[in-house]
């Protein structure tokens, strides 16, 4: 009898995404070789300029990107009215994107909902990919002779985040009427980007009162522009913290923790109720389909000799 040797199959290890390991090195003279390879074949990448920062210099990806953006502005021939795209889904990418104080800059992102929305199903005509409002009643098309065929998978999407447009919708929400300073669209934008910090990021954890679901940062704007006349100015100046006037902001969300906890226990009482109320329904219709179920009877039988 032979015995079929199991194939041993190795699984990825995302360990290697790591400076200094060997599929870096590899990933990198790679990237260089498909650069440099588009340059001498591809007339659309003719003047386009190509800079390729790996593993080997130091850094975050992002931070590195945002350091040359701040780079250009001291070159003479630097234009102001310059267009910065980043991509990427990090929610940082946003703070950074303020934090530059560029007047054009976006943010491409994947549209992470996409997916969601495809594998929903329209209640009026049966058909997945499509809510109800965004039917239009069209039967739905044969791919195949039997709709044995399927369909490509779809591109997915992306979306522009316009970072100038966030800042309008800041400068509206930021703004206190009657402060005893001159109100600075920039220096209010750094103060939101450093409260944010405390509903955490990559490298921080959030406060245990502040969470980004419960309107976190909603709370820490309202607490901030009631703040604003004891300040007496701004919480950061070039990259520094006033700490007493930090101080100022923990202890107006001091003042509101014992509510938001409150609120928070009351809606997790809510939700397990709610959930313990659902189980106990589908028990009761399992066993009303278990009763209405119809049962074999062996009076019913005729008799067999």
């Amino acid at each position: 009898m032979e015995i079929a040797e199991e194939v041993v199959q190795k699984t990825w290890d995302s360990n290697v995404i790591t400076p200094g390991t060997p599929f870096m090195d590899i990933l990198s003279a790679a990237l260089r070789y498909w650069v440099a390879y588009k340059l001498n074949t591809d007339p659309a990448w003719e003047k386009v300029k190509i800079i390729i920062s790996d593993a080997t210099v130091p850094g975050e990806g992002e931070h590195k990107i945002m350091e040359f953006i701040r780079s250009q502005r001291s070159c003479p021939e630097h234009d102001a009215n310059t267009r910065h795209v980043i991509y990427g889904l990090d929610a940082d990418l946003i703070m950074l994107g303020l934090a530059t104080h560029e007047p054009h800059f976006r943010v491409l992102r994947e549209d992470v909902f996409f997916q969601e929305s495809k594998a929903r199903t329209c209640h009026l005509c049966g058909q997945q990919g499509h809510v109800a409002e965004a039917c239009t009643g069209k039967a739905k098309e044969k791919n195949g002779e039997f709709d044995e065929k399927q369909r490509g998978t779809p591109l997915k999407p992306f979306i522009w985040l316009h970072v100038s447009v966030l800042r309008e919708y800041l400068a509206a929400e930021m703004y206190v009427p009657n402060q005893p300073f001159p109100f600075d669209l920039e220096r209010a934008l750094d103060d939101w980007v450093f409260m944010c910090f405390f509903v955490g990021n990559d490298f921080l954890p959030h406060l245990p009162s502040l969470e980004i679901r419960e309107n976190g940062i909603d709370t820490l704007i309202a607490i901030w522009r009631d703040n604003i006349p004891l300040m007496g100015g701004y919480l950061t100046q070039d990259g520094n913290v006033d700490l007493k006037r930090a101080q100022l902001i923990l202890q107006g969300l001091a003042k509101q923790e014992d509510a938001i906890f409150r609120r928070r226990r009351q809606t997790e009482e809510r939700r397990n109720a709610n959930a313990k109320r659902r189980k106990e329904q589908e028990r009761q219709r399992e066993e009303e389909n278990a009763r209405k179920r119809p049962r074999h009877s062996l009076e019913n039988e005729p008799c067999r000799a």
